[in-house]
């Protein structure tokens, strides 16, 4: 157990060292959205939002589910990825309170 908890803290801290990351998950959240959506939704350049999208997919935070089309991918968390999402609005609440 401690192994799984350790794993989540390292993946939620590797998410919130990147305000990048960290937006684009908070943009997806339980949708499905293609780049530009995500891109709209952050106030985060398109060419950023791949990169971004890439490193989060390399983690297993993101996943795409039509990876055979060239535009218009979607995009969704993997359950890694709302766990991440769900540790940070937690941390945040915490923060928000003191």
């Amino acid at each position: 157990m401690g192994n799984e908890k350790d794993e989540l803290l390292k993946l939620t801290s590797y998410v919130q060292i990147s305000k990048y990351r960290e937006k684009t998950l908070k943009s997806i959240g339980d949708d499905v959205k293609i780049p530009t959506n995500i891109a709209k939704d952050s106030g985060i350049r398109t060419n950023h939002i791949s990169k971004v999208l890439s490193e989060l997919k390399s983690k297993e935070i993101v996943e795409c589910i039509n990876e055979e089309a060239r535009k218009g991918r979607l995009y969704r968390l993997t359950d890694t990825g709302k766990d991440v999402l769900e540790t940070i609005k937690v941390k945040e609440e915490k923060e928000n309170k003191d």
